[in-house]
């Protein structure tokens, strides 16, 4: 299939679905066109409640939380007959984590609204898989309260990483 110009600047596949092929940054931030980037997370990756949370818990602390959104975002896709009810648990952790990777790009506005927002999406679950919720809830409201608004208000994301599991 011939692809025109316009084709290749939206990032289109053969069928035409949007695929974005720009190389990104370890924060997920699009660069120029053959730009060296970060590896992507591969997508639709099926994992064990325990691998994604191992995976998570490695990107996090490598400081590249828009990787761990995508492996919590693969998660949440992923849930299905007997751990339907646990859709919102990933996607609370997910919005966590791109909380983080805005905190880190410096809108630290929208990145304390979705530590908020994900704070409260985790905050009915009781702990499971390990998983820290009460000490995840707290970390993402202090968080949240120490970003002033500002682009030089930005975190250091892998020293503000929280600890998955307690």
């Amino acid at each position: 299939m011939n692809r025109t110009r316009r084709d290749r600047d939206r990032d289109r596949d053969p069928e035409g679905r949007a695929r974005n092929a720009r190389p990104r940054d370890g924060l997920g931030r699009p660069l120029p066109y053959g730009a060296p980037g970060m590896e992507r997370q591969p997508e639709g990756v099926v994992r064990t409640p325990g691998e994604t949370l191992r995976e998570a818990q490695r990107l996090l602390d490598a400081g590249l939380p828009f990787h761990a959104h995508e492996v919590f975002e693969d998660a949440w896709k992923s849930c299905a007959g007997e751990r339907e009810g646990e859709r919102e648990l990933w996607r609370g952790l997910a919005q966590l984590a791109v909380g983080l990777t805005h905190a880190a790009r410096g809108n630290t506005a929208g990145g304390a609204r979705l530590l908020v927002r994900g704070a409260e999406r985790i905050r009915a679950f009781s702990p499971v898989y390990g998983i820290d919720v009460g000490g995840l809830v707290e970390w993402a409201r202090g968080l949240a309260g120490r970003l002033g608004g500002r682009p030089e208000d930005a975190v250091d994301p892998a020293a503000e990483a929280p600890r998955l599991r307690g």
